[in-house]
């Protein structure tokens, strides 16, 4: 007689199998097909699969029932047949754990139904329900010895699963959720909110499953368990983040690999581990040598008091943008600025940044309604950019014309959109603009939607210190003028951006680089080092009626006697003097900036790239 198997887990981690499809797929049967039909017209290869993981070391098998509810065959007409799929299913696993020399139990394999539940979807709660009572009837009727319902995206359906396991047998439940890279569910809830449902739910045990590789499911176990430390878990993670190479899907993480994070599952206090998609019996025989040669517990971590001592980077499953990755490493970084369209047509502004892309610049800079003009959102620009373009971008953020409640729904909303890198700037005033009578009015200067964004919405909070769910992971910008009328008003400025938590300075464009290098040491001198990567604004110059404009009716903006003359002198020419003089520019600031903010005039996106082989030519 099998142990009882809720005892069995209080002083024992059971290792379960890996994925099947995986291995069906491997055997033969392509990806289009019915996986779970194969239980009656080739139960052969079901059963083999399942001899291999018990060889294997599994001590839990799951039937070939994952997608068997009626909606899911629903979509090969096989709906009709959803009681003798499941029982099938039931039954070849039954025959192969009966036929191990060592216990082996078969879990009722149950996954999400594949429609939207309501309030997010047409289907309602008690139509969900049933359709689980089915599978899980059917199951029971096969012979498992549990119920297992597994990547779960929506902890509605969740729930409506664990009742409907619950209500029509008497086996241990287990219920297992999956998570988005950004290690919340595709709902939004955070590992905590799930662990804490799916503990009232009335499952045995609870746990997460599929999502990424290992390394986030750990951070993942971490934070489920210390919301409710009083339940069983069970983790089953892919073998790494799936990629398509030559038309296949693979997995990066090898058996090696999954045997070590046995071991650090047993720690955190996982009852149950296993394999997701991606891995196969060499996956679980890696595992159950790990667990078998392992050596006594040592006693746990109270999770609480270490998750006080993490960073929140610690716990982001993203890495850093790639901007934050090449200033980290000293790269001298090249940002172009873009002006998004002022209509629908996005074709000239996707030739601009590919062209810019292609020579070589490291991010492109999307402006938001510059001079105070109407044009295309800068979020959409952004994500056409980095989608179609494929480089990454920044998005400047102005907090003008925008309350409280905007600023944060809008960062949510570039954050959803992939956009890590914000610039923060005020924006330029509405009365210079297309629309002079629109509202001009803010609740955040600069410096306050830093602290939020880096002391708050990059901590998990809201302004008000509600929980956003998962935290955001933005590399934050902030403006700076290099040569300010008054040295020590900027600098205090730039101190208050600092505190806030800047993660770098982008400038206004300069012609004197002494005068503004003589700022950063003014800087130094009265408030210590600066710390903070500097990307210097370079203009290129087109004309002397360019400069003209520039030095006369633009503040902020003063083109030395020396620099006037040369291209009053350039003439026709004065397009090629403007990228000489950009490049002398680049030379002298090099050794103490950190890059370069390059601001294309009248969309000469040609110039700065000839200007990029310029810079990468003085770095060679």
């Amino acid at each position: 007689m099998k142990p009882d198997f809720l005892k069995l887990l209080e002083n024992k981690t059971l290792l379960a199998d890996g994925a099947m499809g995986t291995m069906l797929n491997a055997h033969g049967v392509k990806l289009e097909n019915c996986f779970d039909e194969l239980n009656l017209s080739n139960p052969a290869v079901v059963a083999e699969i399942h001899r291999e993981y018990i060889e294997a070391g599994a001590q839990i098998i799951l039937t070939n029932t994952f997608s068997a509810n009626r909606f899911k065959l629903a979509q090969f007409g096989l709906q009709n047949q959803l009681v003798e799929i499941n029982q099938a299913g039931a039954e070849i696993a039954r025959k192969a754990a009966d036929g191990a020399t060592e216990t082996v139990y078969v879990a009722g394999d149950i996954g999400p139904l594949g429609v939207r539940l309501a309030p997010f979807g047409r289907v309602q709660i008690e139509a969900a329900r049933a359709a689980f009572a089915e599978q899980v009837r059917a199951l029971a009727a096969g012979g498992v010895d549990l119920i297992l319902i597994e990547t779960i995206a929506d902890l509605y359906e969740a729930n409506a699963a664990v009742q409907a396991a619950r209500e029509n047998c008497d086996l241990p439940v287990i219920v297992s959720v999956t998570f988005t890279r950004d290690g919340s569910t595709i709902l939004g809830d955070s590992p905590e909110k799930a662990a804490r449902l799916l503990a009232k739910s009335g499952a045995h045990i609870i746990g997460v499953n599929c999502s990424s590789g290992p390394s986030q499911l750990l951070r993942i176990l971490e934070l489920m368990k210390a919301a409710a430390p009083q339940m069983k878990f069970w983790v089953k993670p892919n073998a790494g983040w799936p990629e398509q190479v030559n038309g296949r899907i693979m997995y990066p993480a090898d058996p090696e690999y999954f045997g070590d994070y046995a071991l650090s599952f047993r720690q955190i206090g996982a009852n149950i581990v296993g394999g997701c998609c991606g891995t196969t019996p060499a996956h679980i025989a890696a595992m159950h040598r790990a667990l078998a040669n392992a050596p006594a517990l040592k006693p746990s971590i109270k999770i609480t008091d270490s998750l006080q001592e993490v960073s929140v980077s610690d716990l982001e499953t993203e890495p850093p943008t790639q901007l934050a990755q090449k200033l980290a490493a000293g790269k001298f970084v090249i940002a172009a600025e873009m002006d998004p369209p002022r209509g629908l047509s996005t074709h000239k502004l996707l030739a601009g940044a590919s062209l810019l892309a292609e020579a070589g610049a490291d991010v492109i800079d999307v402006a938001d309604s510059p001079m105070a003009r109407m044009r295309m959102s800068a979020w959409a620009v952004c994500e056409i950019v980095q989608q179609k373009a494929h480089i990454e971008s920044t998005l400047h953020f102005p907090t003008r014309g925008r309350n409280l409640l905007r600023v944060q729904g809008d960062l949510l909303a570039a954050h959803a959109l992939g956009i890590r890198n914000v610039f923060v700037v005020m924006g330029d005033p509405t009365s210079i603009g297309d629309y002079p009578e629109a509202a001009d009015n803010f609740d955040i200067v600069p410096s306050g939607l830093i602290k939020l964004i880096k002391q708050g919405f990059n901590a998990g909070v809201d302004h008000s210190g509600m929980s956003i769910g998962q935290p955001t992971n933005f590399f934050v910008g902030s403006a700076l003028n290099l040569i300010p009328a008054d040295f020590m008003t900027e600098a205090k400025n730039m101190r208050r951006k600092v505190k806030a938590g800047t993660d770098f300075f982008l400038t206004q464009p300069i012609f004197d680089p002494e005068k503004a290098r003589s700022f950063l040491e003014f800087y130094t001198r009265e408030f210590g080092l600066l710390g903070k990567p500097v990307l210097v604004g370079i203009m290129p110059l087109f004309s002397t009626r360019h400069v003209n404009f520039l030095h006369h009716e633009v503040p902020g903006i003063d083109i030395p006697l020396a620099i006037r003359n040369r291209m009053e002198q350039a003439g026709e020419n004065g397009a090629r003097e403007g990228i000489a003089i950009s490049t002398e520019l680049i030379k002298a600031i090099k050794p103490w900036a950190q890059g370069v903010y390059i601001m294309p005039q009248f969309n000469r996106y040609d110039i700065i790239a000839e200007m990029i082989d310029a810079i990468r030519g003085i770095e060679d």
